[in-house]
């Protein structure tokens, strides 16, 4: 036990001495990383309360593209597109100025920005985070959950909408126990980023690497999403079913008005041949009124472009979905149910394969 949580301690010290002997057979190779951790931080920490405000458009690019958590995309002017057109450039630069330089507690801070800002997930917020304080915040992604559950850390978030501001604070915490680790074993860069290069280098176990998409029991257990009470999972899935669509070759949007009186959470459209411009619909569904959803279907699917709509939540409130469905006429027959634990998923094998092959630079940025 380390701090109030359980960690292998064990484990842990024989992968630090693992490193300490990687080290000292290529010292060239921690030097190279130490350089990269040093550059890293150099040109995040540039990015001053100033310096973001005055961001245009082509800035953006320059702060967002270079991030790991754009390595799934090739085309990563697109997103960041996307992030100004979702959000508002303004805007968008207000809420990273907060995020990044206020001085109020990081669990709320965390939860503005995740509540408030379209399109940018757990990965993307917390390198930002790392890079600029590199000693306080630490980097969230597949890779770290992978790590920090081979040393048999619990708790842990499996999915990004289960990342709130106070569990982030908390896994800041356990890693920082971690960096004081890798500090008393005569390391002396020990800041939250240099944990994340020994997470990448050290904690990577095949087997875990193996079944971390793999759904424990109580995983698969039954969970609704009427009885979640963070505030941006419905935005975690709208953006997620964007995503995929977009990994599939469609144009993909949110909270799009896709006829009159219908506004829907996420659109896919493609234009084939000769049947011109095709649009599927999604709605997400957490909390309120399933009769909204039903007539917010049906009212899409007076434009004439619309060929399915879909109904994402849990599978309790799918089912009660189905049945109100089942007495409208026009919507029975074009509507598809999809539970949201495929999404993410489907998100997550999509989000590998693209990174995976991203990394082979086969098509230039911004094709």
């Amino acid at each position: 036990m380390i701090g109030n949580y359980k960690m292998n301690k064990k484990l842990l010290q024989k992968h630090i001495q693992n490193y300490q002997q990687e080290k000292a057979d290529n010292s060239e190779q921690f030097q190279e990383d130490w350089s990269e951790r040093q550059e890293h931080i150099a040109k995040y920490q540039g990015y001053d309360q100033e310096k973001i405000r005055s961001m245009d458009g082509e800035d953006l690019y320059e702060y967002i593209s270079p991030l790991w958590a754009m390595q799934i995309w090739g085309n990563k002017r697109y997103v960041t597109d996307n992030l100004v057109e979702d959000n508002g450039l303004e805007y968008l630069k207000e809420e990273l100025v907060e995020l990044l330089w206020s001085n109020k507690p990081i669990e709320g801070r965390w939860d503005r920005f995740r509540k408030n800002i379209k399109g940018m997930g757990p990965a993307m917020i917390s390198e930002i985070l790392c890079k600029t304080h590199p000693n306080k915040y630490i980097v969230w992604n597949r890779r770290a959950e992978v790590g920090l559950n081979y040393l048999g850390v619990d708790g842990l978030p499996k999915y990004d909408y289960q990342l709130d501001g106070e569990k982030y604070k908390e896994l800041c915490e356990i890693e920082k126990d971690i960096a004081q680790e890798l500090r008393k074993a005569g390391f002396e860069d020990d800041s939250m980023l240099m944990v994340d290069y020994f997470i990448w280098h050290e904690l990577q176990v095949e087997e875990v690497l193996a079944n971390s998409g793999k759904k424990s029991q109580s995983d698969a257990e039954e969970e609704s999403l009427e009885d979640d009470a963070s505030d941006f999972i419905h935005n975690d899935i709208r953006d997620k079913i964007r995503n995929i669509g977009q990994w599939l070759g469609f144009n993909a949007n949110i909270e799009r008005r896709i006829a009159a009186g219908s506004q829907v959470d996420t659109v896919w459209e493609s234009t084939i041949g000769n049947m011109g411009r095709v649009i599927y619909v999604f709605e997400v569904q957490t909390k309120g009124s399933i009769d909204s959803l039903i007539v917010n279907l049906l009212k899409s699917l007076n434009n004439p472009a619309v060929q399915g709509v879909v109904a994402v939540s849990d599978r309790k409130q799918l089912e009660k979905i189905k049945d109100h469905a089942e007495g409208v006429t026009g919507l029975r027959d074009k509507l598809k149910l999809w539970d949201y634990k495929e999404v993410l998923d489907v998100h997550e094998n999509l989000e590998y394969v693209n990174e995976s092959i991203n990394q082979l630079d086969l098509v230039p940025d911004g094709f």
